[in-house]
C-alpha cells in the first residue's frame, strides 16, 4: 500500500503542462537549422552562382572526376576540354566545382646560419 502511495506521489504535473516537452524539441530544431540546413543552403547557393557564371577557359572537374577546361557553354550543356581536341558534352548539373590545383608547398626557408 505504501508504494502505491509513494508512485502517486511522483506522478505531479508539471507546471509548464505539455509545452514542456516543446522547449526541447524547438531548441532541437534551431541548433540543427544552425549547425545542417544553414550552411549547406548556403554552399547551395555557391555553387549555384558557380554554374552561372561558367564561361570559356574555367577549370572544372565533374561529379565523375574529369578534370578539364570549359570550351563553351550551351544551355545545360557544357563543353568541357580534357585534351588537345578532346571535347566532352557534360551536363551542366554535372559540374562539381572550379578546379583547384594543389599548389606546391614552398620549403620553408631557414634563418641564415652564422
Amino acid at each position: 500500500m505504501f508504494a502505491l502511495l509513494a508512485q502517486a506521489a511522483d506522478q505531479q504535473q508539471s507546471p509548464f503542462g505539455a509545452f514542456g516537452l516543446l522547449v526541447p524539441a524547438a531548441l532541437f530544431f534551431v541548433i540543427f537549422y544552425f549547425i545542417v540546413m544553414r550552411p549547406q543552403a548556403r554552399q547551395q547557393n555557391v555553387h549555384k552562382t558557380f554554374l552561372e557564371k561558367l564561361g570559356k577557359g574555367d577549370e572544372v572537374i565533374t561529379s565523375g572526376g574529369v578534370v578539364g577546361r570549359v570550351d563553351r557553354v550551351a544551355g545545360d550543356l557544357v563543353f568541357v576540354e580534357v585534351a588537345n581536341n578532346v571535347k566532352l558534352r557534360v551536363l551542366k548539373a554535372q559540374i562539381q566545382g572550379p578546379y583547384k590545383t594543389v599548389e606546391e608547398s614552398k620549403p620553408a626557408e631557414e634563418p641564415a646560419k652564422k
